[in-house]
């Protein structure tokens, strides 16, 4: 890491990177293994983007870590996933502490179990005093639906006499997203191969360079 960060720009870095996390299913498969060892596998990758993020200073990471659409996965697979973000987080609430990050979460997360739930407020608390960098966690996320959710907010404020139509911006808009209190995506990596951005962020990438590895 230290030959890389030597060759990095520091004045020209992004604010906010953000990833979609995708093929560790078909990286198992590629080696004869069912797709849940390839997600039990993710996340050596997904400490190593934690840590360079907040070696070189990106204030901002956002994660898409379970998507709306993912429930449509086989149940085996969607409970192996909730269980192993469970695990995850009892094991890496103490290092995303001391590393000084602040946890966030945005999506559905009424959909989730109650045992996640709990184990992500938990990481939120303990870390929310924290100021050297910010670890969104997208869960039960999906973008279509962020944004339907904010039209209905908007109509219902603009009915109650809260927001005149004439003043409804980008900026108002942007007030009514998940993503309220952080700045548009700088740069969007897809792992995996595949072109295309899932229903992530949609809004806030509207400027974003793409990365598809």
């Amino acid at each position: 890491m230290s030959l890389i960060k030597d060759k990095i720009n520091s004045e020209n870095l992004p604010k906010h990177v953000a990833i979609i996390m995708d093929g560790n299913g078909r990286w198992a498969k590629s080696r004869g293994e069912e797709r849940t060892f390839g997600h039990k596998n993710a996340i050596n990758a997904v400490r190593n983007a934690i840590n360079a993020c907040n070696e070189i200073n990106i204030p901002y990471l956002t994660l898409y870590t379970f998507s709306s659409e993912n429930w449509n996965r086989p149940t085996e697979e969607v409970n192996t996933l909730m269980n192993l973000l469970v695990e995850t987080l009892l094991l890496e609430a103490e290092e995303i502490f001391s590393k000084g990050l602040r946890m966030h979460v945005i999506g559905n997360l009424e959909k989730l179990p109650t045992l996640v739930r709990e184990q992500l407020q938990r990481v939120v608390e303990l870390t929310k005093e924290n100021t050297k960098g910010n670890l969104v966690l997208a869960i039960s996320y999906g973008s279509q639906n962020e944004i339907l959710e904010a039209v209905k907010n908007i109509s219902s404020d603009v009915k109650e006499g809260k927001v005149d139509v004439e003043n409804i911006d980008e900026k108002l808009f942007e007030n009514y997203l998940y993503t309220k209190d952080f700045p548009p995506v700088d740069l969007l990596i897809r792992t995996s191969g595949e072109i295309r951005i899932s229903n992530f962020l949609l809004w806030q990438i509207a400027y974003a360079e793409l990365q598809f590895l």
